[in-house]
């Protein structure tokens, strides 16, 4: 099951709100279970991290775990962990990429942000998936 086009933008709402609260910059995607952009939002943010909160997402939802928990997947693969990075047209393993799971606890996308420190992403995408709870 993929997330609807109508909860992506419920979701990204919520994160948008909660990036705003923080007056931060930032970019936030919601991709479906296919690493597929639903909705984005680039809230006046650098041009750089477009392309960092997709990757974030899609790193997510490819893996079925947040992207800073892959992160710490990789960093003890050592010596593969390059690889794995570059894997899938390349992986963002950073804070700020969460997998959106529905009520009955099945992954049906991710969401991301990008701009802010990794804790200001994490919190931004923790805000938009609450909503889907």
């Amino acid at each position: 099951m993929n997330i609807t086009y109508k909860q992506a933008v419920k979701v990204l709402e919520a994160a948008i709100e909660k990036a705003k609260s923080l007056k931060i910059p930032v970019s936030i995607a919601v991709v479906d279970t296919g690493g597929h952009l639903v909705s984005f939002a680039r809230l006046d943010s650098v041009f750089g991290v477009i392309d960092f909160a997709v990757k974030k997402a899609k790193t997510a939802v490819m893996f079925g775990v947040d992207s800073d928990v892959m992160g710490s997947i990789i960093a003890a693969a050592e010596m593969q962990g390059f690889g794995m990075l570059n894997a899938n047209q390349g992986l963002l393993t950073i804070a700020g990429g969460i997998v959106l799971k529905n009520k009955e606890g099945n992954v049906i996308g991710a969401i991301a942000s990008s701009g802010g420190s990794p804790a200001q992403d994490k919190e931004i995408a923790i805000s938009g998936a609450a909503v889907i709870a």
